[in-house]
């Protein structure tokens, strides 16, 4: 189905090619992200022009600012229908986005089943796995034949991506094995499920995380697991898009604060203008009250500047280098956490690492810094040679090395090497540091980090500046 050459179509309304594709494999996707792209009130005329089956199957595609608008639309019955013809992970995903007066407005159009396990799941905490978890799945006993499971699988599982895995349980319900569905049909239907299980299935607890879950996906390459309860009776499953879904949805949040902003409750075309700026101004005056610690930091240093007016040449260099080696860091640090690799308890093997990678990184930088002032000074691009300090200061006319373009050079040079190792030190601790206390490593975002390294880069600095030409 090809969405853009329906658009036109929609919008002068006629809606016959796309009710023609209704049935589809790819329909629902596709007229959700249809829909998506069109002006509000065509995306909800067009929604309540399609068949009610249609309805249903789409609307659990659609992004929850669309949903919340057809549902003012719609009667009630037409809610009820809708709402309790969803899958349940869907169905938790729509209550997600309301308030609580909508959410107690909503529970009561829900059937007695639906409604206690809507409640039940809205319980559990929104980075569980419970809210993801689809109720709509079947069981199988080992005792059975292949030819009985298939038969029930057929009187009472619905083509959902669930139905790509089987469960198997005992007489307690409990959980035994997993058995995807090609084994049952590469096998003769005499044999028993006992005779084609390998007795290894993975699962979830229905309080485990949706980082677990993520994590638990990637290293098994499965596309639906089993949730389980503490006494391991299957609750439900937990299918790879959605946590796919899940996945995408945070990393945009991390990527989001990481880049210095908070992040977006909508995608980036649907968010306001004056959201964006609420989301945005929050973080850059923060970020410009901590610079303004740069400048306060640079007049403190206003005599000595004066005294070596090259030194100011070399600021930009001095707190890019820092800010630029601190956000490495913190990116690599909270990517490796973000995948598990690291944790707050391995602190002193990143910092190790840390500061040994800072200096070798620092030297590089360093050695360039002062090759580069030796060439300028070699063919008279600039002259860096302090011949004197000005009578302002009391001073008088140094000579020799004193005075000499290699003293400039060995001050960036150094200064380059300790704020490039303050800088990846600092980055790669502020994560490790947030997440011991519980709080988000995406905070520690690139300007965050560049901003400190900045302030103390400019201390570092001047502080060699006066050290190595005495001032």
């Amino acid at each position: 189905m090809l969405v853009q050459d329906m658009r036109e179509k929609i919008l002068e309304g006629d809606l016959s090619e796309l009710l023609h594709h209704s049935k589809d494999e790819d329909y629902p996707a596709e007229v959700a992200k249809l829909l998506g792209t069109l002006p509000q009130d065509h995306a909800i005329n067009t929604f309540l022009a399609l068949p009610e089956g249609v309805q249903t199957k789409i609307f659990a595609f659609l992004d929850h600012v669309l949903q919340s608008s057809i549902m003012e639309e719609l009667p009630r019955p037409k809610i009820s229908n809708i709402l309790n013809n969803l899958e349940s992970n869907d169905r938790v995903a729509f209550f997600d986005t309301l308030d609580g007066i909508q959410v107690t407005e909503y529970l009561n159009l829900l059937n007695d089943k639906n409604r206690l396990a809507t409640y039940d799941l809205l319980g559990y905490p929104e980075q569980s796995v419970a809210r993801l978890i689809n109720t709509n799945f079947t069981t199988v006993r080992k005792e059975w034949t292949i030819g009985q499971a298939i038969e029930h699988l057929r009187r009472y599982y619905t083509d959902t991506p669930a139905a790509n895995v089987i469960f198997v349980v005992d007489n307690n319900g409990k959980l035994v094995d997993d058995i995807p569905i090609r084994r049952l049909v590469l096998n003769d239907h005499n044999k028993t499920i006992e005779d084609i299980m390998d007795g290894f299935y993975v699962k979830l607890e229905i309080q485990d995380s949706i980082d677990e879950a993520i994590q638990k996906f990637k290293e098994y390459d499965r596309v639906a697991l089993p949730v389980t309860n503490s006494n391991n009776i299957v609750m439900g499953v937990v299918t790879i898009d959605d946590v796919i879904d899940e996945a995408e949805e945070k990393d945009t949040k991390e990527m989001q604060q990481f880049g210095g902003l908070e992040s977006l409750d909508l995608p980036y075309v649907k968010t306001g203008f004056f959201t964006m700026i609420q989301k945005r101004a929050g973080w850059l005056i923060i970020l410009f009250l901590s610079e303004m610690l740069t400048a306060t930091a640079m007049q403190h240093f206003q005599n000595e500047l004066d005294k070596v007016l090259v030194l100011t040449m070399f600021v930009p260099l001095i707190m890019s280098s820092g800010g630029n080696s601190g956000s490495q860091a913190a990116t690599l640090i909270i990517r490796a956490m973000a995948l598990k690799e690291l944790s707050p308890r391995d602190w002193w093997y990143v910092m190790r690492r840390e500061l040994f990678s800072g200096l070798t990184l620092g030297i590089i930088l360093g050695t360039i810094g002062f090759i580069r002032i030796a060439i300028w000074q070699y063919l008279n691009i600039w002259n860096y040679n302090i011949h004197s300090i000005t009578q302002a200061h009391g001073n008088v006319p140094l000579g020799g090395l004193a005075g000499s373009w290699m003293l400039v050079a060995f001050t960036v040079s150094l200064s380059l090497i300790g704020i490039v190792m303050w800088g990846t030190l600092s980055g790669s601790m502020i994560p490790m540091l947030l997440k011991k206390f519980k709080l988000d490593p995406a905070t520690s975002s690139a300007p965050f980090v560049a901003t400190l390294v900045d302030v103390t880069g400019l201390i570092i600095f001047f502080s060699v500046a006066a050290m190595i030409l005495h001032l």
